[in-house]
């Protein structure tokens, strides 16, 4: 389970972890059961004036001892064997920082106060008498009476002389930055209800193995009915974006794979299917090739309207028409390429609509069968996933996740988990010159998986556990858990070349320094879409929540509902993707209040997205928007964390809209004013990543967040120069 405050991770009785979060004090649940219950306690409507108090800083939860046929939360340790303990302290003790603990080394409990760092083996008597602390039964050797106790006229007591601040000739430690493309010590501004955890099961390397070959043997046979039945090559990268679509409606319990989606039929594979019938058809180059294509689109509709059972009206159509398209190429000489075109267009809108009559039966059954096989792949998964848990000791959880007994505002915090996690299998990993090479050998393979990482980015990963993972200090599950989130991501981009075109678009990430100019002038901390390698804030949200969440995801975007925020949205090029996102934050920004931004970045394609287009239109909340052209500005590639520095910013082909969707509040607190937009267009410059690698930061440059509002005076335009990326604005 991952927890939510920063102190150190121990077993301890008391509260339990839900129990903490809410603040209801009751007695500690198994953790494969619901919470309990808190009739007791009034429900707080979200609508209702309860919530417009200040936010709540969530604590790190305690976590319970565990069930008898449950394992130790550190599973490479030996579990507890301590017995189960349900004393509870007195209230007042639980809020002036008392805790019990377990000393394994005692076997027996102990008390430790967190604030004054005072620790006892007694519990604690309330109302605590004066002079009560003895450092001679100090159980942590700690000696730090409570300073802050009227009437306490005990001095602190050093164990060492070094201690002392009068001996100390070297400065205090300070708190370690990790340098790098990104900026992970940024604190959140988003205010969420807190929500319940997940019943997502913890990654396992052999269930993501597993996972793996059966998607590989999934595109296979994607590609096979493609090329069988109707006699195409599959489109390109299809089956990643019909992932992608699928997962959009997908109620299902695998995190990659659809299961439980209406209808059956994914509009997205059945219109890029229909695309490339009877052929794929491209932009000739030349003449010659466009002479070639005409040709080949005649003999291919022929073709298909002889070989399957057709009205004989489409059949007659289509085949005078490719008779005719024939008979026009061997009559004419020395056409124009925009000849050939215009014939090729003629063609296609007479012999279209009767090809898909012929075809559509097949194709919709190409799409039913790749689903029902990927539904009985999640079946598999599924058990093979539960019986390792139940060799681990371990409860499947419930399929409905429990409702949290009260609702209240929190700052926003990873997903967590509803039960502990198993133990991890043996993981090799070796550090090369430049990467870290990580290899896990199921026993029913003689080769093993290979996943690579930089250093850079290992480093990263490192820190983003240290700040979001609390079941885990001593980091024995770090390296299993990053070998089951690089191979889910291997496995969700359905191929292992880095150089692949799909990977680069879709994990695609924004420059550094738009980055550092949304958090300066927008007070944006949180992404929508990112992952824990490509990243720039330690908070975001991501497509898988189970192999993320130890590194800071948030969950899905669509199942995210912050309260109030800043935010940076750049969702993948999915057509359903896109309009479902604008849809949810259109309901976001209805729904509150407080304020909310959200500084979209979409792909200036005219006809993929026409639909979202039509819908940024017509927003109410729409208050600017931008585009940057091709060519003008760069992105960096989506395998950074494999790649080598100076390949990394990737000029884009395509211009890029930029949209402020914002509510009134958001607007009045973070709005695009022209310094603003300006300032964002010179972060966007070809270039202005690596001058910002040069110069070195003297200072950091001021923030605008969501406890502090932005200045009177917005800031000073960055004065345009010759190589300003060329803009247009759409009002």
């Amino acid at each position: 389970m991952n927890d939510l405050g920063k102190e150190g991770s121990s077993v301890m009785a008391g509260p339990s972890a839900w129990e903490q979060l809410t603040g209801v004090a009751a007695a500690a649940p198994p953790l494969t059961t619901a919470p309990p219950s808190t009739s007791n306690v009034p429900a707080i409507d979200p609508s209702s004036s309860a919530l417009t108090s200040p936010p709540l800083t969530p604590t790190k939860p305690a976590l319970t001892s565990p069930p008898p046929d449950a394992i130790a939360h550190t599973p490479q340790g030996a579990p507890l064997a301590s017995p189960v303990y349900m004393e509870e302290l007195h209230p007042d003790l639980i809020a002036q920082g008392w805790r019990k603990f377990w000393s394994k080394r005692e076997n027996r409990p102990y008390f430790w106060n967190k604030i004054t760092n005072e620790s006892l083996w007694e519990p604690p008597m309330f109302p605590r008498p004066h002079g009560q602390f003895d450092p001679v039964t100090d159980p942590l050797g700690i000696c730090n009476p409570p300073q802050n106790i009227p009437g306490n006229s005990h001095q602190p007591l050093k164990r060492r002389s070094s201690e002392d601040p009068a001996n100390q000739t070297h400065p205090p430690m300070k708190k370690f930055i990790l340098a790098g493309p990104w900026d992970l010590e940024i604190a959140t501004n988003v205010i969420i209800l807190e929500r319940s955890p997940t019943i997502y099961l913890h990654p396992h390397p052999e269930i993501e193995l597993m996972r793996g070959t059966y998607t590989l043997r999934l595109i296979r046979t994607y590609e096979d009915l493609c090329q069988r039945r109707e006699n195409i090559i599959a489109p390109k990268d299809s089956f990643n974006r019909w992932l992608m679509e699928r997962k959009v409606i997908d109620k299902g319990i695998d995190p990659l794979l659809p299961s439980q989606c209406f209808p059956e039929v994914s509009p997205s594979m059945y219109r890029e299917i229909m695309n490339d019938i009877p052929i794929k058809i491209v932009k000739p180059k030349y003449t010659g090739a466009a002479r070639k294509q005409l040709s080949r689109y005649a003999e291919a509709a022929k073709n298909i309207i002889e070989s399957r059972s057709a009205p004989a009206e489409s059949k007659k159509v289509i085949k005078w028409n490719a008779e005719e398209t024939f008979d026009w190429l061997r009559r004419t000489v020395g056409a124009s390429y925009e000849d050939f075109q215009d014939r090729l267009a003629h063609l296609k809108r007479q012999c279209e609509p009767h090809l898909v009559e012929t075809v559509r039966e097949s194709v919709e059954t190409l799409c039913t069968k790749l689903y029902h096989l990927s539904v009985e792949n999640v079946r598999r998964f599924r058990e093979r996933h539960v019986q390792l848990l139940t060799e681990a000791g371990i409860h499947e959880p419930p399929l409905i996740p429990p409702t949290p007994p009260v609702t209240r505002k929190v700052w926003c915090y990873p997903v967590q988990f509803m039960i502990p996690s198993p133990r991890m299998p043996v993981i090799d990993y070796i550090q090369d010159r430049e990467h870290m090479v990580i290899k896990y050998t199921q026993t029913a393979q003689s080769q093993p998986d290979t996943q690579y990482l930089n250093h850079t980015h290992l480093q990263k990963l490192e820190q983003l556990y240290r700040y979001n993972c609390y079941d885990d200090k001593k980091f024995e599950l770090f390296i299993g858990r990053v070998f089951c989130m690089l191979k889910r991501y291997q496995t969700f981009l359905c191929n292992t070349v880095p150089a692949s075109q799909e990977g680069e678009l879709t994990q695609a990430s924004l420059p550094v320094t738009v980055f550092e100019c949304l958090h300066r002038h927008f007070g944006v901390t949180f992404e929508c879409f990112a992952s824990p390698l490509n990243c720039y804030f330690r908070q975001y949200c991501s497509a898988f929540p189970d192999t993320d969440s130890y590194f800071g995801s948030r969950g899905s975007f669509l199942e995210f509902k912050p309260f109030s925020g800043s935010f940076q949205v750049n969702p993948p090029y999915c057509e359903e993707l896109i309009d479902a996102t604008l849809q949810h934050i259109d309901k976001l920004l209805t729904d509150s209040p407080e304020p909310l931004s959200f500084i979209i970045f979409l792909p200036e394609w005219k006809e993929p997205i026409l639909q979202c287009l039509s819908r940024i239109e017509e927003s109410s909340y729409k208050r600017r928007q931008v585009v940057v052209l091709g060519m003008e500005h760069e992105y960096r590639h989506g395998y950074q964390h494999v790649l080598q520095k100076s390949e990394v910013c990737v000029k884009s082909a395509q211009g890029t809209m930029v949209v402020w969707l914002q509510n009134n509040a958001g607007f009045a607190r973070w709005s695009p004013t022209e310094s603003r937009v300006e300032a964002l267009l010179e972060a966007f410059r070809p270039g202005r990543e690596r001058e910002r690698d040069k110069i070195a930061q003297v200072e950091p440059a001021p923030t605008v967040t969501a406890a502090q509002p932005p200045p009177a005076a917005a800031p000073a335009a960055v004065p345009p120069t010759e190589a300003t990326p060329s803009a247009t604005e759409v009002k």
